[in-house]
């Protein structure tokens, strides 16, 4: 499919690196394409980023039909772009949609309009460290019908946004609260899926946690609640002696690109890696003989985070001593050292744009 493309006239004034925040602020252009059953896919094209005009009877926003992908493109020392597995995330984009009713997209073709939207925007592409080009693709319902039925109507969009490093004042261990009471996915649902009914869930437990002095909430499974599942917007990583455990992926979870990939380097390095059910339990009676010794969140924003305190109910389980640990450390420098092209990338898993 051809992409047509048409350049703004007004191009924006750039925001300073330093002034960055998240989300807040966009490049000049967007890729949309839209879809119906009677031409599928079609009129991909970049076009100047702007307001979309949508009926206010649309599926999407009465039966949150949506999904979203979130990915980055990073700028390396030398002034080429690059982004990190960008296949991966439009693989999980089919499955998000596959799940959500609605028609899934051509991988490869995705990728291609991504590389060429990041090329025409490539002067929004940061150049301080940590900071980088946030990428959020995402798929909205858009038929105009009240009645609860699958949608015939999808439009796909991919906007741009620089964004400041994740970090503002280092890789300080942030405060986990275990979730007694309110549950956010179950086996069979939408929980594998990423779509924003999965996020507007979590949202009030996560107010109730940030009340307490807590910087995020780690989600218990739906039916028992007893084995841990994800924190927030990450998945989530034990080392339990000799063991470096995350949950596995049973259809409630979300299968992070970056769990994939910590997976896949920790094995290369030669660690012992489970990916099984473990419970909060497990976890109390492994930290009282010593053996729970660290623990980080892994995903596209942070890349790696680590946990300096877990509390389950009146239960405190205090890590590395409110330091970085050692493990998390490790894979964070290796991560973004890929990630920004300061080493070699052994595994494929950089894609350069320009």
């Amino acid at each position: 499919m051809e992409i047509k493309v048409h350049l703004t006239d007004h191009p924006k004034q750039k925001t300073p690196d330093a002034e960055l925040g998240f989300g807040k602020v966009f490049t000049d252009h967007m890729f949309t394409m839209d879809w119906d059953k009677q031409h599928g896919w079609h009129d991909a094209q970049i076009i100047p980023f702007g307001n979309i005009s949508l009926s206010p009877a649309c599926n999407v926003f009465h039966y949150s039909q949506e999904t979203f992908e979130g990915l980055k493109a990073y700028r390396t020392a030398d002034g080429h772009i690059q982004l990190f597995r960008p296949e991966e995330n439009f693989k999980r984009l089919n499955n998000s949609n596959a799940r959500l009713a609605m028609p899934t997209l051509d991988v490869d073709f995705c990728v291609k309009a991504l590389k060429q939207l990041v090329e025409i925007d490539k002067d929004w592409v940061p150049h301080s460290e940590g900071h980088s080009l946030y990428i959020r693709p995402f798929c909205i319902a858009t038929e105009p019908n009240l009645g609860a039925h699958n949608t015939t109507m999808v439009k796909f969009i991919i906007i741009l946004s620089p964004v400041g490093a994740y970090y503002a004042s280092g890789l300080n261990p942030v405060n986990i609260y275990v979730e007694p009471r309110y549950v956010r996915a179950v086996r069979g649902g939408t929980g594998f899926a990423k779509t924003g009914g999965n996020y507007a869930a979590s949202m009030l437990a996560q107010e109730e946690a940030g009340a307490q002095g807590f910087s995020q909430v780690l989600w218990l499974d739906g039916v028992e609640q007893k084995y841990i599942e994800e924190v927030g917007a990450m998945n989530v990583f034990f080392v339990l002696g000799d063991e470096v455990v995350t949950p596995e992926l049973r259809g409630s979870i979300l299968p992070g690109i970056t769990r994939k990939s910590v997976i896949e380097l920790l094995k290369h390095w030669g660690y012992k890696v489970s990916e099984r059910r473990i419970t909060v339990d497990e976890l109390m009676e492994a930290y009282k003989e010593g053996k729970f010794t660290e623990m980080f969140g892994s995903g596209t924003a942070a890349v790696i985070s680590p946990v300096g305190l877990l509390r389950y109910k009146d239960f405190d389980m205090k890590l590395t001593d409110g330091k970085i640990g050692e493990l998390s450390q490790k894979l964070y420098d290796e991560l973004t050292a890929i990630q920004w092209g300061k080493k070699p990338d052994p595994f494929g898993w950089v894609v350069p744009v320009c």
